[in-house]
């Protein structure tokens, strides 16, 4: 060992196991804010720096004696959700250093915190047509049996121009398995157009697999095809949605004006499937992305019955910055036997958060939230309204 010594190599080997093991057991904890919906934590629940030591470092003084680090992380978000054997997991997005990204299961006992990474990655098998990236994998898991990950799979626009380097083309990946362990790769989904958000629906609807999809005409932009659409196909083993509608469309002036997809599956509720997805708007600083609920029929699913109007949640302080700032994301959550809620979201293409709420309080939400306007002036009258009911309570009451 040239340049440092043995006992160097040592101090540093052990410095860095230990950094790591107080960010990944340091305890979460609400904060103080709170809008009677959902809780926010303090600490981001996964970043880059989770990923464990012996992923990044060669960790033999023999190959690397300066022990530095060889493959670095530069990412974690926008993770897929369930319980597990009695704990929370999450599917994560992993984006190395090389803006390769990949997926891990991260696994905690209580769901806020100790997100501890399992020892390898997912291994995931490629298509005929191997997919240069893959990304934001929803987990469902299905009546019939099986957990599925649909994620999008991006390649390289092979109709791009000599000297494009930039041009892909999206499709939505499957992959389903029994232990998160070992995956079956299946075909892409086909559909008449690209796909970058496509979530499973959990249960058959009349006989067949549904599909909650995202059409869209290029790999950025959704020209005509902008919304969240509706399929079904009869076997995931060679999907292909050929009838598509879309149930939940992109509005002008509003929070998902320029595009919008189903975040995770949604969540079976007696009054109805209760969805969380996200929307996007432009604005003078970029695209910015924000969560918003809905709620669609129990029985046809495919029918929307509650839009509350306004975004559910958005970026904050320092969830604002990061690879990609100004952008919350969601693909997973979790909704307990006792009625708690624990969503998983993204902020600014970088880390992981919790927040908590309950399927009472979710449901009042969405249920009872005025739906958007659509206009200055009846948004003005909602919210006077509002403002006369309150005064006379308070008149009579306070």
């Amino acid at each position: 060992m040239d340049n440092m010594t043995k006992l160097d190599f040592n101090k540093r080997f052990y410095g860095l196991l230990n950094e790591h093991e107080r960010l990944i057991t340091r305890p979460n904890e609400p904060i103080a804010e709170y809008n009677g919906v959902y809780q926010r934590y303090k600490y981001p629940i996964l970043t880059g720096d989770h990923a464990p030591v012996f992923w990044r470092y060669d960790l033999n003084p023999a190959t690397n004696p300066l022990l530095l680090e060889r493959l670095g992380v530069n990412a974690a978000f926008n993770s897929g959700a369930m319980e597990w054997n009695g704990k929370i997991v999450l599917a994560v997005r992993v984006e190395g250093d090389d803006r390769k990204s990949f997926f891990a299961i991260a696994e905690s006992p209580n769901g806020i915190d100790n997100f501890r990474f399992w020892d390898y990655p997912i291994t995931l098998p490629e298509t005929e047509n191997p997919a240069t990236n893959v990304y934001d994998m929803r987990l469902t898991k299905h009546e019939d049996g099986w957990i599925y990950g649909i994620f999008c799979a991006e390649r390289k626009d092979p109709n791009a121009p000599a000297g494009d380097t930039s041009s892909a083309t999206a499709t939505a990946g499957i992959a389903r398995t029994k232990d998160l362990i070992t995956w079956e790769r299946l075909p892409d989904l086909k559909t008449k157009s690209q796909q970058r958000n496509v979530v499973l629906h959990p249960e058959f609807v009349n006989g067949k697999y549904a599909l909650y999809t995202r059409p869209q005409d290029g790999f950025i932009d959704t020209g005509s095809g902008g919304g969240i659409g509706w399929g079904l196909v009869d076997s995931m083993e060679n999907a292909e949605v050929k009838d598509e509608v879309i149930i939940d469309p992109k509005i002008y002036h509003t929070l998902k004006e320029v595009k919008n997809g189903q975040g995770p599956h949604p969540i079976k509720t007696k009054h109805g499937w209760l969805h969380l997805a996200h929307g996007v708007r432009g604005c003078a600083a970029g695209l910015r992305y924000v969560m918003y609920m809905f709620m669609t029929d129990l029985k046809e699913p495919w029918k929307l019955t509650y839009a509350p109007g306004g975004f559910f949640m958005a970026p904050e302080g320092d969830e604002r910055i990061g690879d990609v700032s100004n952008v919350l994301f969601t693909n997973g959550w979790v909704a307990k036997d006792n009625g708690d809620v624990f969503i998983y979201f993204a902020s600014s293409d970088t880390r992981m958060h919790v927040a908590t709420s309950t399927l009472d309080r979710l449901t009042d939400y969405v249920m009872n939230t005025p739906k958007d306007g659509l206009r200055t002036a009846i948004c003005v009258e909602q919210r006077k309204e509002l403002i006369k009911k309150n005064l006379e309570f308070m008149k009579k009451n306070v």
